[in-house]
């Protein structure tokens, strides 16, 4: 199954429908799957009390995540302009909702997917609501405990999702790569027994590249059109060149992958002969003379007999006379009279 890549747009578009345009058109362009971005109303997200965390502060100067927050709301008007622009560049649009209502709106907009952001993880009603549209769901697990994304998995299957994957994610932006501990995404598809995929939040594409080589199933990255635009995503974020290379790579790793099973590729059977050793006289020997150390020794082409037959012919009488650097006849291991 091919790696799912995600263009996070998020709020990279500052507020601006135009911009969320653009984001669509890199990401395309890309070469990703589908583009991401966020649905929120910023009144039922957070209080007027809530401030931003720290790199949000340094990011846009914000200590009010309201004020910060009402800057990048788009309406449902915005919404279906962006719908629209996806299925014009044939790109999946997907958002994430914050609230059931935003929820609602985007069920209505024809997303195939719900997609849940790791704040959300422990927000039981709004991961029941998104459960029970019956749309597959993807759990972001930022900032989470094992037990804590065993709970919220046991709690949308028992909403009704049936189609659940996992992201891991270290919800730092940018996100120091010695804190990313990809190993955890094999702890967690054993213990979820469901697919698990990785939204990075490292600058780079290394560690993005990494995981879809550890078997992510879904690569979640920021995109935006310049990561020196204000705003608390853009320093995190791929520029469009930089996401089509990302997406190059992964597919490249994701085709290396194969199927599991050791043989000689395709590409390799012309090679064997050519590289690999036979069994030749490394003197004359006369018909009749017993093979020996002394009279046998291994090298290319690997057209003849294999070195690993060594032992079975020593001591046999030769069947037929040999020059030195002659391949021994394959029927020198034949039983019977010569």
């Amino acid at each position: 199954m091919s790696v799912f890549i995600v263009a996070e747009g998020g709020v990279n578009h500052n507020g601006s429908v135009s911009g969320a345009i653009d984001l669509v058109d890199a990401a395309a362009d890309a070469g990703a799957d589908a583009v991401k971005f966020q649905t929120f109303r910023a009144g039922a997200l957070v209080t007027a009390s809530s401030a931003t965390a720290a790199y949000q502060e340094r990011a846009t100067g914000d200590r009010s995540q309201l004020e910060m927050l009402e800057r990048l709301e788009l309406d449902e008007e915005a919404h279906r302009a962006i719908v629209a622009r996806c299925q014009d560049r044939a790109i999946e649009f997907m958002s994430t909702p914050f609230d059931v209502d935003s929820l609602a709106m985007l069920v209505r907009l024809g997303v195939r997917r719900i997609k849940l952001g790791s704040g959300e993880l422990t927000n039981g009603p709004l991961l029941a609501a998104a459960a029970k549209t019956g749309l597959p769901l993807i759990l972001s697990t930022g900032m989470a405990t094992l037990a804590e994304t065993i709970e919220a998995t046991d709690l949308v299957r028992g909403a009704g999702a049936r189609d659940i994957t996992v992201l891991h994610c270290t919800s730092d932006y940018p996100a120091p790569a010695d804190e990313v501990n990809l190993r955890a995404m094999a702890t967690m598809r054993e213990a979820l027994g469901v697919p698990v995929g990785y939204s990075d939040h490292t600058t780079g594409t290394t560690v993005a590249i990494a995981a879809a080589a550890l078997g992510a199933t879904m690569i979640e990255k920021h995109v935006t059109t310049d990561r020196s635009l204000p705003g608390p995503d853009h320093a995190a974020s791929l520029e469009p060149a930089e996401l089509a290379d990302m997406v190059t790579a992964i597919r490249t790793v994701e085709a290396a992958f194969g199927d599991g099973v050791k043989r000689p590729s395709p590409a390799e059977l012309p090679n064997l002969a050519v590289v690999r050793r036979s069994l030749i006289a490394s003197r004359s020997i006369e018909a009749g003379d017993p093979f020996a150390e002394g009279n046998l020794d291994a090298k290319r082409p690997g057209s003849g007999i294999s070195p690993m037959r060594y032992w079975d012919l020593l001591g046999r009488p030769a069947r037929r006379a040999y020059a030195a650097d002659e391949l021994i006849d394959p029927r020198e291991l034949e039983e019977g009279t010569p």
